[in-house]
């Protein structure tokens, strides 16, 4: 007897992450532990903090040189931030 509520695991996982509200959790925090990938070493050691809320990047960084030249390079970061995400997981970056 096959039963009908049959469904293979990783749509079991998909539904379960959709039906609590967690696969924007999961990207954001993807997207966090890309930030090193995506701006290098250098730029990584200056960031203090990284959160993402409401489809917004906030990086807290301990220069304000760095946050300058980040500023002037924030689309292209977006831009591959959420390539590296694989979906656009935000849409703005504020640098703090």
């Amino acid at each position: 007897m096959k039963d009908h509520n049959e469904q293979p695991l990783g749509k079991a996982i998909e539904d379960f992450l959709n039906v609590y509200n967690l696969q924007d959790k999961i990207d954001g925090m993807r997207l966090i532990n890309s930030w090193e990938h995506v701006v290098g070493s250098m730029i990584a050691n200056h960031t203090t903090d990284l959160f993402v809320s409401r489809k917004t990047l906030f990086v807290h960084l301990d220069s304000a040189a760095v946050r300058n030249e980040l500023v002037y390079a924030k689309s292209l970061i977006l831009k591959n931030l959420n390539k590296e995400v694989g979906k656009e997981v935000i849409n703005d970056i504020v640098f703090k």
